[in-house]
């Protein structure tokens, strides 16, 4: 499943299995870089989604208190 498919909680939950593999066994040092590349494209993506939830949330609350 491509990233742009995924909704917030699985971003997050893959986020956390990225950040895991760091304090793993399977930890290759030839593979961090990429791997952190990755990681860091996805909380991009998680803020990205967070900041329009929030800009969303923002609306609602300005509509209720009309």
């Amino acid at each position: 499943m491509a990233e742009g498919k995924l909704n917030l909680n699985q971003k997050i939950e893959k986020l956390d299995g990225e950040v895991e593999w760091f304090y793993s066994d399977d930890f290759k040092l030839e593979k961090a870089t990429a791997k952190y590349k990755k990681a860091v494209e996805l909380a991009k993506e998680i803020e990205k989604d967070l900041e329009g939830l929030k800009n969303e949330i923002e609306v609602l609350a300005e509509d209720f208190s009309k």
